[in-house]
């Protein structure tokens, strides 16, 4: 059985992704931030369809918890599957922001630094030994990164370092045939951003209205997007950025 590690995998597209993997015959460690419950709901719902599925707990932004979360991640692929390594990693857990440029702080940009680009990084490192070789990385930018709203200057300069990092660690592992590539939503109805898409009429319409396919994405539009990229015959893609919009701001 192959095996992938989803992080943020307690709620929204991390989710998603995981219960499509499920569903795809892969067996699943998703982490989770704070809420024990919703990651083992997620659990409770692949281990009762047949999947077999663990959760961690891990804070992306402390790299300092690193090394213990990979020492935890060997016990639980041992315990769960008697292997000591896995085939994907799904770079997804993450926050986002809306200010204007003039009124984002230091603060608030070093703490999506801390989640979206220098836990990414280290994180990847950090869990490089246990990829198998002929694995894949599969790392989330947004749309943002193409085209540009007003209040996600900080947001989206993140997501653009994400697909630079993706495109280098594509060329420095493909001798060990590791695919990386970069997946990047557009606006999906979930609770991401406090929701504002999935529960508030006006962006959803603007949403759709930019949106070649004429509405705002769903949690199963990424879901399904992500097990195609990571089970299906994409393994001689790499270093590419896939974005599943619907066609938003073509």
């Amino acid at each position: 059985m192959k095996i992938a590690v989803i992080t943020g995998g307690s709620r929204g597209l991390g989710r998603n992704a995981a219960l499509h993997l499920a569903r795809a015959g892969v067996g699943v460690v998703l982490t989770y931030h704070g809420n024990s419950a919703a990651a083992d709901q997620v659990v409770e719902q692949i281990t009762d369809a047949g999947g077999k599925a663990a959760a961690l707990q891990l804070d992306t932004a402390d790299v300092g918890t690193f090394a213990d979360f990979s020492g935890r991640l060997r016990d639980a692929l041992q315990r769960g599957w008697g292997r000591a390594d896995f085939d994907y990693l799904f770079n997804n857990a993450g926050h986002g922001i809306h200010k204007p440029f003039m009124e984002t702080t230091p603060e608030d940009f070093d703490g999506l630094v801390a989640v979206h680009l220098k836990g990414v990084f280290f994180l990847t490192q950090q869990l490089l030994p246990l990829i198998v070789d002929g694995g894949r990385i599969l790392n989330v930018s947004s749309g943002l990164a193409r085209f540009s709203l007003p209040g996600y200057a900080a947001y989206a300069t993140m997501k653009g370092g994400v697909e630079v990092l993706s495109r280098y660690l594509a060329r420095e592992l493909g001798h060990r045939g590791i695919a990386v590539n970069t997946l990047a939503p557009g606006a999906i109805e979930t609770d991401f951003g406090g929701g504002a898409v999935r529960d508030i009429p006006e962006v959803n319409r603007m949403v759709a209205a930019a949106t070649a396919m004429g509405r705002a994405g769903l949690p199963d539009d990424i879901g399904g997007a992500v097990a195609s990229i990571l089970t299906d015959g994409m393994g001689w893609m790499t270093g590419q950025r896939i974005e599943v919009s619907g066609g938003q701001n073509l």
